[in-house]
């Protein structure tokens, strides 16, 4: 049985939530975008979170649900980045414990982050779907809460940067958004579909991580190789919850290469003069790659985070 997709109203109910410790993020146009694009091109920078991320909106989120049960044995998740930072993040506001496990070769400034946030990190396993399975474990041993980073409550916080959007550019077109687990495109899908039917909400994932793409374009969950260097979107195996809701909302759903992506962060850099990291990179390279359909249109990339690393960005730049 699956749980009820959120909705527009569980967006709206989580912005006291969010904008208790948060202020609405910018949304830039940018000139020299817009010439490579084709198109007219704004930039969602939730890479101005606190954390860096725009997923610490929905860990603010779910923690002002938890019962009092679950405030006392603690957290537990799994992540390869900003996902964990988000739920040390508010587990640190709130007053309690989080245990994060993150795969062997998670980003070290990540795991530097979640750990000044006071969170445990434990390095467990190869990748991230490895290290779900043992927090999991963990959670049940302990009696903890487990967080999925597709839990619904997650989704319906970092749904409010869709209604910055809307509200600060009530006439987009198009928005473009980065899909790992899938809680950012399906935040945007529920508030832009539901206010505006018309806004045209397109999915993007690196092709070397393609498990998530694979899956809503079959209709099945598919689970698919995974190579990227963009940790942010690096899912191997697909999530049900959001692909029902992607499935639902989304108009199109892209990949590109990693390559392309390397270069979109050299690009959002040059133009933007911010840092981002790979995921944040992906709806640059995917609006270049779609140019033909987006000329002349309203569109908004959602810059999900600026948290690359320092060894990561020399060997993007040097090359």
């Amino acid at each position: 049985m699956t749980n009820p997709i959120p909705t527009l109203y569980d967006v709206i109910s989580a912005r006291p939530n969010v904008y208790r410790y948060l202020k609405p993020t910018p949304l830039h146009y940018y000139a020299g975008l817009s010439e490579l694009v084709g198109a007219k091109v704004w930039v969602k920078h939730e890479n101005h979170q606190p954390t860096g991320a725009f997923k610490v909106r929905g860990g603010l989120n779910l923690m002002a649900h938890l019962s009092e049960a679950e405030r006392q044995a603690g957290l537990f998740t799994a992540s390869t980045g900003n996902h964990g930072q988000s739920i040390a993040f508010a587990a640190k506001v709130y007053g309690l414990k989080a245990t994060i496990a993150v795969p062997e070769n998670a980003n070290s400034g990540k795991v530097a982050a979640m750990r000044g946030f006071g969170a445990e990190v434990v390095f467990h396993g190869a990748n991230f779907d490895t290290a779900r399975e043992w927090a999991m474990s963990q959670a049940i041993a302990l009696n903890g809460r487990f967080v999925s980073p597709t839990d619904e409550l997650l989704i319906g916080g970092v749904g409010t940067y869709a209604l910055e959007i809307i509200e600060d550019l009530p006439e987009v077109e198009t928005i473009i958004v980065p899909v790992g687990a899938g809680s950012g495109v399906c935040g945007v899908g529920i508030v832009a579909k539901t206010i505006n039917p018309n806004i045209q909400v397109i999915g993007a994932q690196s092709a070397q991580a393609p498990a998530m793409q694979r899956s809503w374009q079959s209709g099945q969950l598919v689970t698919a190789e995974m190579s990227t260097f963009a940790e942010g979107v690096a899912t191997r195996v697909p999530f049900a919850n959001t692909q029902q809701i992607m499935r639902k909302y989304l108009d199109d759903f892209v990949l590109v290469n990693d390559e392309e992506i390397k270069k979109a962060i050299i690009l959002m850099m040059e133009h933007t003069h911010n840092l981002t990291e790979g995921a944040g990179a992906i709806p640059l390279a995917a609006a270049l790659q779609l140019k033909e359909q987006l000329v002349g249109k309203k569109v908004v990339l959602v810059l999900s985070g600026g948290n690359i690393s320092l060894e990561r960005l020399r060997e993007i730049l040097i090359k």
